[in-house]
């Protein structure tokens, strides 16, 4: 787990030391223990290291491979990489460390681009290759870990980070289309543009190939998640064992480490499975217990504290807890925006900075957590109008009035679900809908675009639907937060639950299975239900890390009025009136956008 950095002069003259060198020291933090460069006749490739495996100086990088017919410049970890070595040393490759790094250059000699198809973990490389002349990249199936690029000055630039590629144009200028999307419709992550015009990123199961001698490059798909029918067809039991064996398998692979190895534990279902299985393994190999974190929240109604303490009690834990207070809030906000880089949902970013903040105090240098169970699972409660209009599109009626009088509701009603499920299924046609939205956002200056989201709105069947969540509208932001919090600390986080073929299984499985007797992620309750408490198992009411954001808000809002007020962008953008501070979400994502336009210095563009 690292960080990269790339410039190609395309001048065909060498890249400069000094910028490699700068963009370079801007993500020191993402790899403390090393840092290496190399130097290709007109490309540099730079590099961080956060020691995880083969503690070594063997694994210092960039690495390269038969007398640097390769080069890598790589972040993220293969986990799989000792079962792909076996394979490797049959055909007679030879290994001189213990690193997953040079299993993926041995991987690329055998099999080309398409070695990406054999790894099940979490990355984002560049390779040189002498023969060919070009950089061979890719960014993992699901974008755990980022790979932004920007062209700039005959250069082509490319980072873990935003902030390394800010330095290389005149002025740092707000993407408008971006800004509009987040305003009116809390879009983050969902097309290759960021919030900076013109810096991309290359987006999940993409690999994107650069010809050095003609200075072009192309980009290409190589993976999507297909669903499996046969899995559909598994009985309720045949399902939970199959799911299972795929998410204890997925958690075996992910405590593969020679670095201590802890967990995040909100006590939700997601991380308490995570916890139970993986404290169980981990105790027998090491007759250690296994640390988890928690993040207490000072507010009666989002502190699920009692939660987590039942879980660590019930599966011998050892509970860290952190509870920020409000001005540790207050007096980490530019902070923590600079570390996210581009403006976020909510507070509650911050309950996970200070998690991953403890984890690293306390030498927990790889972090088990539960990103990606909600989406493979069916575990919003937003889902349960998105099933139900299937089903309505199916005219499957008394499946639906016999499913809907047994939701276990908490947030949402039954009149709220049959609302939505019908504007779902309709809202492509219903042309008045679009008439509503713009009426209700009149706010907005500049023109919004809402026909080229309808890849986001459209409703085909509920699989289809969790794919999008998976690659486009839920997901993607959600791993942005967990990565840039994470390696902010010197911090690798692993998700189990998106190890792909957990991934494809869980997604395939019947989705009636996955939403029975009235119960969200149905099959996980009962694939943890022998080694949790029951009133985990089967408890209805979600949280997750939550921020006391009432308090917070109801404390800071006048300094947050007069932030927002001062920014040239929401200037530009929006009409402010005193009636939306009274709207939390509204009041929040513009003072994130004002606070954001201050830290990186962001102008808008006339």
């Amino acid at each position: 787990m690292c960080g990269i950095s790339g410039i190609i002069n395309r001048k065909n003259i060498q890249a400069e030391k000094d910028e490699i060198v700068k963009i370079n020291d801007l993500i020191s933090h993402r790899g403390p223990d090393d840092e290496g460069f190399f130097f290709g006749e007109t490309f540099a490739f730079g590099h961080r290291r956060l020691a995880i495996l083969d503690l070594s100086s063997d694994g210092h990088q960039p690495m390269s491979y038969l007398n640097e017919k390769y080069t890598i410049t790589y972040n993220g970890e293969v986990y799989n990489y000792l079962e792909i070595k076996e394979e490797l040393i049959e055909d007679g490759y030879i290994f001189m460390s213990n690193t997953d790094t040079e299993v993926i250059l041995a991987s690329y000699d055998r099999w080309g681009e398409k070695c990406v198809n054999k790894f099940n973990g979490m990355w984002a490389f560049s390779i040189y290759d002498k023969e060919k002349n070009i950089l061979f990249c890719s960014r993992d199936r699901f974008g755990i870990k980022p790979f932004y690029y920007t062209e700039s000055d005959n250069k082509f630039i490319f980072g873990s980070e935003i902030k390394q590629l800010l330095g290389f144009d005149k002025d740092v200028l707000v993407n408008r289309k971006i800004l509009v999307d987040y305003l009116l419709y809390s879009l983050e992550e969902h097309t290759n543009e960021t919030f900076f015009k013109n810096i991309y990123k290359l987006e999940q199961s993409h690999n994107l190939i650069y010809d050095l001698s003609k200075n072009t490059f192309k980009i290409y798909k190589y993976y999507d998640l297909e669903i499996d029918d046969e899995l559909a067809s598994l009985s309720e039991e045949e399902s939970i064992i199959m799911l299972k064996d795929r998410l204890e398998s997925a958690i075996d692979l992910r405590l593969r480490s020679d670095v201590k190895v802890g967990t995040c534990l909100s006590g939700g279902l997601d991380s308490s499975s995570i916890a139970a299985i993986a404290s169980k393994k981990y105790f027998a190999e090491t007759n250690k217990r296994f640390i988890a974190i928690h993040a207490k929240s000072i507010e009666s109604k989002t502190d699920e504290s009692h939660f987590a303490r039942e879980v660590a009690q019930h599966c011998n834990l050892n509970l860290i807890e952190v509870e920020p207070q409000l001005e540790d809030i207050t007096n980490n906000i530019e902070e923590v925006i600079y570390t996210q880089e581009e403006p976020f949902g909510g507070p509650s970013i911050f309950m996970q900075y200070f998690v991953m903040k403890k984890a690293r105090e306390n030498g927990c240098i790889v972090m088990l957590d539960g990103q990606g169970g909600d989406e493979t699972l069916f575990g919003y409660e937003k889902y349960f109008a998105f099933y139900f209009a299937s089903l309505i599109a199916k005219f499957k009626f008394i499946k639906y009035w016999k499913t809907i009088k047994n939701l276990q509701l908490f947030k949402v009603s039954k009149k709220y679900i049959l609302r939505d499920s019908i504007i779902i299924l309709f809202r492509n046609q219903l042309s008045f809908l679009e008439d509503l939205v713009r009426k209700k956002r009149t706010f907005i200056k500049l023109k919004s675009h809402r026909k080229s989201l309808n890849y986001i709105y459209s409703f085909k069947d509920f699989k289809n639907f969790q794919k999008r969540e998976l690659k486009t509208s839920c997901l993607p932001h959600l791993l942005r937060y967990e990565d840039k919090n994470s390696m902010r600390h010197s911090v690798e986080t692993r998700l189990p639950f998106i190890d792909y073929k957990f991934a494809q299984s869980a997604v395939s499985m019947n989705d009636e299975l996955k939403f029975k007797n009235g119960y969200l992620k149905y099959l996980l309750r009962k694939v943890v239900s022998p080694i949790l408490p029951k009133s985990i198992v089967w408890r209805t009411n979600k949280f997750g890390f939550e921020a006391p954001t009432d308090m917070w808000i109801a404390s800071y809002k006048d300094v947050m009025i007069s932030k927002i007020q001062k920014s040239k962008i929401l200037k530009n953008t929006v009409e402010i009136s005193d009636e939306m501070f009274n709207n939390k979400k509204l009041l929040w994502k513009m003072y994130n956008i004002a606070i954001w336009e201050k830290v990186y210095g962001v102008k808008f563009e006339a």
